[in-house]
């Protein structure tokens, strides 16, 4: 499964104590590999670097203030926004059959 975080180097100014996007798909990345092994793939894409037709959707929902940065999004659901929690991401991967490795 791949999860897409979108985002940009610059903090957003309501979000000030928050983690970069890409140091928050970095975290998320390793969090989900310690759980759930090598499933699931975590990829960064610059709000003004879209590469997909989907990337473009999400960055323009970004972009007209509709969701915030940095946003979480897998099989089309989204995930998180703004402060990344891992409670729901973890949550949607175990409703899709991921099995916590650990145990």
């Amino acid at each position: 499964m791949e999860m897409t975080v979108y985002g940009a180097e610059a903090v957003c100014a309501s979000c000030v104590q928050a983690p970069p996007s890409r140091a928050t798909a970095e975290w998320l990345h390793a969090a989900i590999q310690r759980k759930y092994g090598n499933g699931v793939t975590v990829r960064y894409v610059d709000v003004d670097q879209p590469v997909t037709a989907d990337d473009h959707i999400y960055c323009s929902k970004i972009a007209a203030d509709e969701v915030y940065y940095p946003l979480v999004v897998a099989e089309g659901h989204i995930l998180g926004e703004g402060f990344i929690t891992l409670k729901p991401i973890f949550h949607f991967l175990e409703q899709a059959g991921f099995i916590d490795v650990r145990s």
